[in-house]
């Protein structure tokens, strides 16, 4: 198992994080394990913007808020997060620990066997899905998140903890719901090309219909492949963005119209412009200035530290608060 640690102290508080490879049985499915430690003097606030992937934080004590446009504000220690088109706001009161797992949709759709259409820009409590949890995993009867949570918590060490992971989601995985190789194919293609590939050349590639193609794409994957193209093309453009690429220039490589398309685009799907985004990215954190943004995916830009400096940067516009 390839583990990057690393952590930090100081005045503000300490720090710690260690991604993880699950175990090869599971990928590409299962795309990451992060586990996280955070005991700050203060409460943190964090934009998460749209990527191509689904998200279940596995908590071990404290609660995270999660404020979404049109949807009630939810109070959880542990969360699934579908796919999304709009952006969220996380924040927690300073301490927080857990393990983050990154799943391609379809996995999610296996894991958990519901369709993801039905969670789509939703956050849930995971154990308000359907999932088949072995009676190995934690006790003697079909476990709980909570509970599965609660034993990661009580182990003494990452290592034990990302092992337990990996036992569980690969008989989890065993029993649930098989995901279609078309879809499978299908999305990724999409996450190859950053978007970039047509519905009509997608359908034809997997042997389907434009309408078969879209049906089954949403029940597995939650978007329909056009909108997952849309989130796939921005996620691609904040990275290209985020290494100092202008947005003319990027608009360009990533297949938009002209940078007027980017702009709306990105306003659409982070609440934000591109120049707001990657200026507030670039501000340091003053209150917290050992303690990294964390993004969720590796080598992209999928997260902002909402400080007081950077929030400024939006107070204009309103669109984060």
């Amino acid at each position: 198992m390839t583990r990057a640690v690393r952590s930090g102290h100081g005045a503000w508080g300490s720090w710690e994080t260690v991604l993880a490879r699950p175990h090869p049985l599971l990928r590409p499915g299962v795309i990451s394990y992060r586990g996280l430690r955070l005991a700050l003097d203060r409460p943190r606030r964090r934009l998460e913007v749209p990527i191509g992937a689904a998200t279940l934080l596995l908590g071990f004590e404290q609660p995270v808020r999660i404020t979404r446009a049109g949807r009630p504000t939810s109070t959880l220690v542990s969360v699934y997060c579908g796919p999304t088109t709009t952006p969220a706001v996380g924040e927690h009161g300073g301490r927080l620990s857990g393990i983050e797992v990154l799943l391609t949709p379809w996995a999610a759709f296996t894991l958990f066997g519901t369709p993801q259409y039905e969670l789509t820009d939703r956050t849930v409590d995971p154990d308000e899905l359907p999932h088949v949890l072995g009676t190995r995993a934690v006790g003697g009867r079909r476990n709980t998140i909570a509970e599965l949570a609660a034993a990661l918590a009580s182990l003494p060490t990452w290592e034990a903890r990302f092992g337990l992971l990996d036992d569980v989601f690969v008989r989890w995985s065993e029993a649930g719901t098989p995901s279609s190789a078309r879809v499978v194919r299908a999305w990724s293609e999409l996450v190859r090309t950053g978007g970039a590939m047509p519905v009509r050349d997608l359908a034809d590639d997997v042997g389907w219909s434009v309408r078969q193609l879209e049906n089954r794409f949403r029940e597995q994957i939650g978007l329909g492949p056009k909108v997952a193209a849309r989130v796939l093309r921005l996620q691609r453009a904040r990275r290209l963005l985020a290494q100092g690429h202008g947005q003319a220039e990027t608009a360009a490589i990533c297949g938009f119209y002209d940078q007027a398309h980017l702009s709306g685009e990105f306003r659409a799907m982070t609440g934000c412009t591109p120049r707001e985004f990657t200026t507030a990215r670039g501000l340091p954190p003053v209150s917290q200035p050992g303690v990294p943004t964390a993004d969720r995916m590796t080598g992209e830009a999928t997260s902002l530290l909402l400080t007081s400096a950077r929030s400024s940067v939006f107070s204009k516009t309103g669109r984060v608060r």
